[in-house]
């Protein structure tokens, strides 16, 4: 009896063993840390979605950070920002509003 209990015991440590060599990633992936350090040679504006080259992206990328920048909203979505942002505002004080 006690050894088909050591026997029980074995196998199931065998067995767990093997569930851990199953949670492993494929040997192909490439590990986030390498991913995280590559150079992005493709980008695409954040305005129209076209390709642009890295130079040009950066560039983009430094203008639309600047604050010095005057960026033109079309009035309806102006608007409708500004609607959004009052209805915020109601919100807590008018709970029924949708």
């Amino acid at each position: 009896m006690a050894h088909l209990h050591s026997l029980l015991i074995g196998l199931g440590c065998v067995a767990m063993l093997g569930n851990v060599a199953q949670a492993l990633p494929p040997p192909d992936d490439v590990p986030e840390e390498v991913l995280r350090t590559e150079l992005i040679t493709e980008a695409r504006s954040p305005l129209d979605g076209e390709p642009i080259d890295p130079v040009n992206y950066a560039t983009l990328q430094d203008q639309l950070r600047d604050p010095n920048i005057e960026t033109v909203v079309n009035t309806e979505i102006a608007q409708l920002i500004q609607l959004l942002e009052f209805r915020r505002v109601l919100k807590p004080i008018l709970p029924f509003l949708p």
